[in-house]
């Protein structure tokens, strides 16, 4: 418990406290002896000044996942005090469970009524006369499909649209004095549920029956993501590859990310793919996607930053030197952690190298560019066109016939610990690629580096079987890894 708490809270103790108990939890699998500083320390806090206004109550419509550290999570039917509004976002503090304060998008809550209306399928409330009347003519709906609404024109009161045929009619409900509600004089009703019970048994008095409340199409998933591309500044440039460029930046002034800025539009279509692959996948190993910006040119995909910039020019520079092999060996596991998730998702990497590991603060190191990947249907996957495939880290197979695999990944992996084994050199140094080819089929396989352990020397060469089925999957691999890395506590002779 202690050990766990001091773990967690007084992480520059972490080295200390190895060294005391270096085995503390043998037992524990878990990788989180190098889980990096929680990012929270970055951010301004978001907890709402004292002297706010009084709040107003709203009902969260729809599950939202929060993209950082100053959005918050929200689940269908919670409720929430808002604090403020701030274009399409509010502030709003959480009622039940933790009272944590975030930014949620406005248009996934809606305010509670004095009778909660809200709650009610039939009220929307927040959208104009031609949305609900669009809505209202758009399928599911049908003929009978009704909603109420906010007016627009006399606030604080209410409008009841209804789909007749292919027309909407709409209804203004007025309010009486003491709070009643009433389509005509003399038939006024104490909320609005009861106003509408009575028209729907006499709906001959609007001569449009009532017949089932308007179902309201989700939001589709890229609005969560979508923003505009106001709310990001560039500050520096940080990189370029085929797609484009990569530059830090800021958003909304607050949070410090990557945006990778797409050069061609035509590779649209890759790029929609990395997009879906980045959404659906989500691991502490793996970068993170915040938002994208794909309305007009250029398009932008954001992710988390990571300070230290790519893996292979980390290791080349100056604080990359002065890793230990312990260091190294954090490196590694850390890469078989984020595979081993990869693999339970099938998904293939197909471009695994130090360039596409990024590093931040605290060493933590995460696979980036899933631009290559794509969910496979089974377990292999052959490419038609013969696009530029980095031969030096390709798996025979995929160099020669195309054939991608987990198992390629793993030959590609094999590649990348030579690399951090070597602090970044080039492997194969002086060899083409043509070279490569030949030399590898005939057996031929890198040396084992100076900084490098014959325990993890024949990890590497169990990456490198001929046979695909012949290497261990990421599991194994993260496993083997893990109880050196654990065990090793002293640097290697």
């Amino acid at each position: 418990g202690m050990d766990q708490f001091i773990r967690k809270h007084l992480t520059f103790l972490h080295t200390f406290w190895n060294k005391c108990l270096p085995n503390a939890s043998p037992n524990n699998h878990s990788l989180d002896f190098w889980e990096p500083i929680p990012e929270e320390s970055l951010h301004p806090t978001l907890d709402p000044d004292p002297a706010e206004p009084p709040f107003s109550l709203f009902d969260v419509l729809y599950d939202f996942t929060a993209r950082s550290t100053e959005e918050l999570s929200v689940n269908r039917g919670e409720k929430l005090c808002v604090l403020k509004e701030e274009g399409g976002y509010v502030l709003a503090r959480r009622l039940s469970g933790d009272p944590l304060v975030g930014y949620v998008p406005a248009n996934y809550i809606s305010k509670i009524c004095r009778e909660s209306a809200a709650q009610q399928p039939w009220y929307l409330s927040g959208i104009s006369r031609n949305k609900a009347s669009l809505l209202l003519l758009s399928p599911p709906n049908r003929h009978g499909s009704f909603l109420i609404r906010d007016s627009e024109s006399n606030k604080g009161e209410h409008s009841l649209s209804v789909r007749n045929h292919s027309k909407v009619r709409h209804f203004r409900i007025y309010k009486d004095p003491g709070g009643g509600f009433y389509l005509e004089k003399g038939h006024t009703f104490p909320t609005l549920a009861q106003l509408l019970s009575y028209y729907t048994v006499n709906w001959k008095v609007i001569q449009s029956p009532l017949l089932q409340p308007c179902t309201q199409k989700r939001t589709p998933e890229t609005d969560q993501w979508e923003r505009p591309r106001s709310e990001f500044q560039l500050w520096r440039k940080m990189g370029e590859g085929c797609f484009g460029e990569v530059w830090e930046g800021m958003w909304k002034n607050t949070v410090p990310v990557a945006i990778k800025i797409m050069k061609q539009a035509d590779m649209r279509d890759d790029f929609a793919k990395e997009i879906q692959n980045l959404k659906s996948l989500k691991h502490t190993r793996l970068i993170k996607l915040l938002a994208i910006c794909s309305m007009g040119e250029p398009v932008y995909i954001v992710t988390e930053l990571m300070r230290k910039g790519n893996l292979h020019s980390y290791l080349n520079s100056v604080a990359g030197k002065e890793l230990t092999t312990h260091h190294l060996l954090s490196i590694s596991c850390q890469v078989a952690d984020g595979m081993t998730y990869l693999e339970e998702q099938h998904v293939v990497h197909r471009d695994l190298a130090a360039r596409n590991i990024l590093v931040g603060d605290d060493l933590a190191c995460k696979i980036a560019d899933f631009g290559l990947a794509r969910l496979l249907k089974d377990d292999i996957y052959s490419t038609s066109s013969n696009t530029m495939i980095p031969v030096k880290w390709t798996a025979p197979e995929a160099a020669i016939y195309q054939t991608y695999s987990p198992k390629s990944d793993v030959w590609s992996y094999g590649i990348l610990l030579y690399e951090v084994f070597t602090y970044g050199q080039c492997p194969y140094e002086g060899m083409t690629n043509q070279e490569t080819i030949q030399q590898i089929t005939r057996g031929y396989r890198l040396p084992r580096p100076n900084s490098c352990s014959p325990e993890i020397y024949s990890v590497m060469l169990e990456c490198w079987k001929s046979h695909p089925e012949d290497r261990p999957s990421f599991l194994t691999l993260r496993e083997s890894l893990f109880s050196i890395y654990k065990w090793g506590h002293h640097p290697f002779s």
